[in-house]
């Protein structure tokens, strides 16, 4: 097809000022300062519109703008435009998290570097260090948003460590404590003992690692029981042996006590039925104090807890390998069993899943210790009736199952960190023992000391909906805009920190929800379907992509692999293909303008408008319904799909290559026409791809900004069946002719000679004359001779004299080898689809992509089929 936007016509047409090409960097930065301006994203809560509100996942401050962040920031800008243009009152507030453990390593390595630590300073001081670095150093991403255009209300930035936020976790806290949700306790918990701190369950990644699995035998003769082990080491801290109670094996030693290789303590061999008997030997060691699992059994039991490492992992416990890190103490152990004929077996290498500290990659260490917690029975019990209720949906709906997998069996929540950056957590205690929560407007008691902990940074987070508004008071903002309408997020954290959101929330808030939809995206991978790691090499830094090829590229690029809840692949090839599209936007707008595309007064009626005209109003009307739903549903890949064919495909290849005729005559309705069509495809792609829309929507329009215009409404008055069938059927006889001639090798330029009959069937006679400038065909001349026919759908025939224009038997050469490539291609598609083991693994988007590979590879064979048999013979 011939690109449209290709025509010139002279400079001095009107183009609202808009250069030859476009370029992002010109753009960008200036459009994005004046709205900011401008007041366009401040929201006003006196307002009478309808509200629309979203609190943004708040990126932590130490962080930069990743693929993730890109992808999530898209998604919520793209629908924070979309409501404002609906009219509604529109706060997409923004803010950063104080990331505890995250932000406290950046601040003590840059003491390290000064050979410095935190305990050198003291505890005031470094905390002030932290806020010093804060202010010249972190919320970098705050700038790289603005980068990517989201249209937040910066006059609303909050941050968790923000005075009014830190009065809002101080009153939950004491409310939580008062009513018996908060309490202190030793419990196993994660611990990194690098950190030197209790980490959430979302701060801890788990890999699959390799170790060795050793069997060790306890006690001697008949009274002998093996166990199996990963962390042999942890054996100094066992206090029984565990075995199913229905176990035939183990029945007769159930009750009686053995001794512990190296350590000369006699355990006792207790019945559980948490024991998989299938499980290797059936027995497990059981060590309270190192273990969950354990240390729930040694609760059932009543046994004793023996804490054998410190918080740096070096073990305690007194004997020959005391002062030994567990990595040390680990081998040293093994073969002190080995030495002592202990061990039965071992096998080297053995993958197992391990938990690392997801700030600095150490192993994660259960630790028994003295910590505070949440109880989340009844607020898991609530977050969970939200979502059966109907008051929150969450969006893809399959997800409802995980949610409920979550906050059904929800464990109770440690909450404190022995760090100094963060919420310092408001319990002091008495010189007597006394205990005493101070909330934000008390004093606490003279002569008590605050408890040295901070608060885990999900717990601040959690508040996030409601305390960036202003809570515990009763502001405008929350009387507006609470509960908030969306939460965009990644699955990933739907257990971690949604769920934490919704206690809380619920709690705080009177039972209202902190909002009414959780829309659940994917995680961002590359072109197939392969995580993003540095390790493969493959991962994207978007604000590389949005210097290089601009922000509205990048954002459709991600909006456009956005499918509900479903992994997002994306590929450089993809974002070049974006940012062609805005350069095709951009040269159809100028084209359109230099030939006098206007959006003054009303449409034409339909009496004055060409069956051309009609078509594609008809379509645009299609098109908004179709996106309209979508949004609904919230399918971004779908909108933007379907907008990027419309755009493409029926306004620039066909409706301006149709209409050239008409503007070259001054055709005052078509201008009218193509202004208006042209205006709402802007407004429609405004909210994905917004500062590409404002340029050319202003320079098209006069008007303002698009992102504050009307969003277009669908006119079934303007569909036209007719009109849609009659202009398919010219497109179908100008494709044909289209593929044909590409087929045979014929450049573009060159004319054939054809006759064309039965285009009255179908009612499109008079189009002949375009259908002949697009198609390059010329009028039968005397010493015409059909070498070639082709019958197009509706009894359309097409005769074409190809004398001369093709070297028959190199075009022959062509396509066999092209019939080869594609039969290869199929034959390759068809052996992985038939390939069970590739099916059941690789990701859904992966086998639609090799599921649409061979149906073009297939439909290149039948098309390469046709192209031969329509060869001359001679």
């Amino acid at each position: 097809m011939t690109d449209a936007t290709e025509t010139r016509t002279p400079d001095s047409r009107p183009t609202g000022g808009l250069s030859a090409q476009y370029q992002p960097g010109e753009v960008e930065q200036r459009r994005y300062e004046r709205w900011v301006s401008e007041g366009y994203f401040t929201a006003d809560p006196k307002s009478d519109k309808p509200a629309f509100s979203i609190v943004i996942p708040p990126p932590n401050v130490t962080g930069s703008l990743h693929v993730g962040h890109a992808l999530d920031h898209t998604i919520q800008d793209t629908l924070a435009r979309l409501k404002r243009m609906r009219g509604y009152e529109v706060l997409w507030l923004p803010g950063m998290d104080h990331a505890g453990i995250a932000t406290q390593n950046v601040v003590e390595r840059q003491l390290a570097s000064q050979q410095l630590s935190r305990h050198d300073l003291g505890r005031e001081k470094f905390v002030e260090k932290v806020w010093e670095w804060k202010a010249q150093s972190g919320g970098a991403i705050l700038g790289q948003m603005r980068r990517l255009g989201d249209s937040v209300d910066w006059s609303r930035e909050r941050f968790t460590m923000d005075e009014g936020l830190s009065r809002a976790v101080q009153t939950i806290f004491k409310r939580l404590y008062d009513d018996g949700l908060i309490y202190r306790a030793n419990r196993i918990i994660n611990w990194c003992p690098r950190c030197l701190t209790a980490l959430s369950d979302i701060e801890v990644e788990h890999t699959d690692d390799e170790g060795e699995l050793v069997s060790i035998r306890y006690g001697e003769g008949e009274n002998a029981i093996v166990v199996a082990t990963t962390r042999a080491e942890t054996m100094l801290g066992d206090t029984a042996v565990a075995v199913h109670p229905d176990d035939e094996r183990y029945k007769h030693l159930i009750g009686t006590e053995v001794e512990l290789p190296l350590t000369g303590r006699r355990i006792p061999i207790v019945a559980d039925e948490h024991v998989d008997p299938s499980f290797g030997t059936g027995a497990v060691k059981v060590t309270p104090a190192h273990d969950p699992n354990d240390f729930e059994i040694g609760q059932r039991h009543n046994l004793p807890s023996i804490t054998m490492m410190d918080e740096r992992a070096v073990v305690t416990v007194h004997g020959p390998f005391e002062g030994l890190d567990r990595y040390e103490a680990r081998p040293a152990i093994v073969a002190a069993l080995r030495e002592e004929g202990r061990i039965v077996a071992e096998k080297r290498p053995y993958i197992h899943s391990v938990g690392h500290c997801s700030r600095c990659k150490t192993t994660v260490e259960p630790r028994l210790s003295l910590q505070w917690f949440v109880n989340t029975g009844p607020l898991a019990q609530a977050a969970g009736d939200a979502v059966r209720d109907g008051r929150v949906t969450i969006e893809p709906a399959e997800l409802s199952k995980r949610y409920f997998a979550w906050v059904d069996n929800m464990h109770d929540w440690c909450i404190s960190r022995q760090l100094w950056w963060g919420h310092r957590i408001p319990v002091w205690y008495g010189p007597d023992g006394e205990v005493v929560c101070v909330g934000p407007d008390e004093e606490p008691p003279v002569g008590f000391t605050q408890d040295e902990d901070v608060l885990d940074t999900w717990f601040s987070s959690g508040l996030w909906p409601f305390s960036t508004m202003g809570w515990p008071d009763r502001t405008p903002e929350l009387e507006k805009f609470y509960p908030t309408s969306v939460l965009v997020t990644g699955y990933d954290i739907l257990f971690f920190w949604v769920a934490r959101m919704m206690m809380f929330g619920l709690y705080a808030m009177d039972g209202k929800q902190p909002f009414d939809v959780v829309n659940l995206h994917g995680m961002v991978r590359d072109g197939h379907g392969k995580k993003m790691s540095k390790s493969f090499g493959n991962v994207v830094d978007p604000l590389d992509w949005i210097e290089r090829y601009g922000a509205d590229a990048t954002r459709f690029t991600l909006a456009r692999g956005a499918n509900p809840g479903s992994d997002v692949p994306i590929s450089e090839e993809w974002c070049q293909g974006s940012r062609n599209f805005c350069n095709k936007l951009w040269n159809a707008t100028r084209f359109a303008m230099m030939n006098g595309a206007t959006v003054e007064g009303p449409l034409p009626a339909p009496s004055e408008l060409s069956a051309i005209d009609k078509w594609i109003l008809s379509r645009l009307q299609h098109v908004i319904g179709e996106v309209d739903q979508y949004f609904e549903t919230y399918e971004y890949a779908k909108i933007c799909d379907t907008l990027y064919h419309f755009a493409w495909d029926d306004v620039c290849d066909w409706y301006l290559e149709l209409s050239k005729p008409v503007l070259a005559e001054g055709g005052e309705t078509t201008k009218r026409v193509l202004g208006h069509v042209l205006d709402q495809l802007l407004r429609l792609l405004h909210p994905v791809i917004p500062f590409v829309t404002e340029e050319l929507w202003i320079a098209l329009t006069g008007g303002e900004t698009v992102t504050l215009a009307a969003w277009p409404v669908a006119d079934r008055a303007l569909i036209d069946d007719a009109a849609e069938e009659e202009l398919a059927a010219l497109q179908k006889v100008v494709t044909e002719v289209r593929r044909f001639r590409s087929d045979q090798g014929l450049k573009p330029s060159q004319r054939v000679s054809a006759a064309l009959t039965g285009l009255g069937n179908v009612g499109i006679d008079t189009h002949e004359p375009l259908i002949r400038s697009l198609a390059r065909l010329d009028r039968p001349a005397g010493d015409f001779t059909a070498t070639a026919t082709l019958a197009v759908s509706g009894a359309i025939t097409v005769d074409l004299d190809t004398r001369g224009a093709i070297d028959v038997a190199a075009e022959r050469a062509r396509l066999e080898k092209d019939r080869a490539a594609a039969e290869k291609e199929a034959a390759q598609c068809r052996a992985k689809l038939g390939n069970e083991s590739f099916i059941g693994k690789a990701p859904e988007q992966v086998v639609a992509k090799i599921k649409d590979r061979l149906a073009t590879a297939e439909a290149d064979l039948t098309r390469i089929a046709a192209a031969l048999s329509a060869l001359p013979t001679a």
